[in-house]
């Protein structure tokens, strides 16, 4: 299974917030730290704040905030939300496959994606972040210090 990059920036975006609870965290300076376009990021920002997980806050000292305790955030629930997952056209509501009606191929995808979601759902935002202090120093990397010899 893979998810898009879409999903993948939504669930980076999620962690970065979580790592910086009760802060106003400016959507610029997540694209900088992941290195995502920021065009992009707003995107996904966007469904994030039409699903409830993200708040956008307006103004000079605007930014993003998470909605939710990240206990609270269940990764199945936000990659369901995110991600069509439909990995093979018979998935998909408009599916044209010639054989579906008696492709077996249909049934081992679906338990396998079955398989995916139920992991998934076994996770929340709160247990991504148990290493919270690695994921901050990450995210905020100290800038080296320049030694000065003399001559």
């Amino acid at each position: 299974m893979r998810i898009t990059q879409y999903t993948d920036y939504g669930l980076r975006t999620l962690i970065y917030l979580g790592a910086h609870p009760n802060e106003i965290v400016p959507m610029p300076q997540i694209a900088e730290h992941y290195a995502i376009s920021p065009n992009h990021l707003m995107k996904v920002t966007q469904q994030l704040t039409k699903l409830g997980y993200v708040e956008s806050v307006r103004g000079r000292n605007g930014g993003l905030r998470l909605t939710h305790a990240p206990k609270e955030i269940n990764i199945g629930t936000v990659v369901r939300q995110i991600e069509p997952l439909d990995i093979v056209e018979c998935f998909s509501p408009n599916g044209q496959c010639l054989i579906a009606p008696v492709c077996r191929l249909k049934g081992v995808l679906g338990r396998a994606m079955h398989a995916f979601h139920q992991e998934l759902a076994k996770h929340s935002l709160e247990d991504l972040l148990d290493n919270q202090d690695q994921l901050v120093e990450l995210l905020h990397p100290s800038t080296p210090s320049v030694e000065t010899t003399s001559t």
